[in-house]
């Protein structure tokens, strides 16, 4: 619901340069991931991992009341906004190795992919209603509204942490933050899948996170509609999340995942050029649905092979350099993908990431990389 409300309070608050704004807008949110996450790597395989995930939740409970604050005094500006991504987005990176390197010590290691399939399940539920709820909230209340019932959820976030009784992760010998790190970029270094997953997931995200950050610009410009467009086009995306999420929790951990990865790739960038190119509603809620479905398969089985190959002392390590290539690719993706939408088209620039997935895909598998084994 926040995502709605703030996409659109940046459309609202931004107009003609509306393209730029929700690029840099992603772009301040995602930046910290590149800067912090390596340390909050660090971070998670030396303290209890429930209590970083707390302290990234207090400040993310926060952040949304202030949106709430400053929406209903009437004194938001875009700046806010931006400098409010910031701050979340710090919170995240340190949050983000802590949340994806507890899954392992929940679950047994071969129980991994559906873990993360699970979760992947839970969030785009949440992307299928939250846009649907967030269009009846803007229409009935507001974007107060929406602010509101975000922040109040996180204290259903907190209480199912404080809740929870996890296996500790076992530790070595404790050295310094800085040599901590060395020693997990000389792991990842010697691990050419996991390059070549990492490097993967930037790309992925570099090229198909702009897909979703346009969606707005779409309702608006293609089909000359509002935000409940825009709430039925989030809705289609999470809908096909949904599914994907539950293809990977019913295919589990099976033979040949990295060449699957990579057909998906292929299928998904042909389908986000298709979609770029649609101009009938009906048709690309459909080729969204599609994409939803590609784009979450994708993220689900990259994830689950890093966390397959990663040790369990090393997890939150591994899991923050891929993070930082993961979540750093939508930032400078989206940068990028807002800037050449605002002298061409979101249209156009979706059209040229499509085919460039394509073909990054097709390229490793002629090449494989080692991915093409997993």
């Amino acid at each position: 619901m926040q995502e709605v409300a703030l996409n659109w309070l940046i459309v609202t608050l931004t107009g003609a340069a509306s393209a730029f704004y929700l690029g840099l807008d992603t772009f301040l949110g995602e930046a910290p991931i590149i800067l912090f996450t390596l340390i909050g790597g660090v971070v998670a395989d030396r303290r209890d991992k429930r209590h970083v995930l707390l302290a990234s939740q207090y400040v993310q409970m926060s952040v949304a009341f202030v949106l709430v604050a400053l929406v209903w005094y009437d004194t938001v500006e875009v700046w806010h906004v931006l400098a409010l991504s910031v701050i979340t987005g710090v919170a995240q990176a340190f949050g983000g190795p802590a949340y994806q390197s507890l899954l392992p010590n929940i679950v047994e290691k071969e129980h991994v992919p559906n873990a993360i399939a699970l979760n992947s399940i839970q969030f785009n539920i949440a992307r299928v209603i939250g846009p649907l709820l967030a269009g009846i909230a803007l229409s009935a209340w507001g974007m107060v509204a929406c602010f509101g019932l975000n922040g109040l959820s996180f204290l259903a976030v907190i209480v199912a942490l404080l809740s929870m009784h996890v296996r500790p992760a076992p530790s070595g010998a404790r050295r310094s933050m800085q040599e901590e790190l060395k020693h997990g970029l000389r792991f990842v270094r010697g691990e050419p899948a996991i390059i070549a997953l990492t490097v993967l997931a930037a790309v992925t995200t570099f090229l198909g996170n702009p897909l979703l950050t346009f969606l707005p610009l779409f309702a608006r410009d293609v089909f000359g509609g509002g935000v409940g467009d825009y709430t039925r086009l989030m809705a289609f995306a999470g809908a096909g999340a949904v599914t994907g999420a539950l293809a990977v929790a019913w295919l589990g951990k099976f033979r040949h995942m990295g060449r699957t990865l990579l057909i998906v790739q292929l299928l998904f960038g042909l389908l986000m050029t298709a979609f770029s190119l649609a101009r009938v509603f009906w048709m690309n809620a459909v080729l969204l649905y599609l994409c939803g479905i590609g784009l979450t398969m994708m993220f689900a089985t990259l994830s689950s092979l890093v966390q397959l190959i990663a040790p369990n002392e090393m997890r939150g390590r591994v899991m923050s350099i891929y993070m930082v290539a993961f979540r750093g690719g939508m930032p400078l993706g989206s940068l990028a993908a807002g800037w050449f939408a605002s002298l061409t088209s979101a249209p156009t620039v979706l059209t040229v990431n499509g085919i460039l997935l394509s073909c990054v895909a097709a390229w490793v598998l002629l090449k494989s990389y080692g991915v093409r084994e997993l």
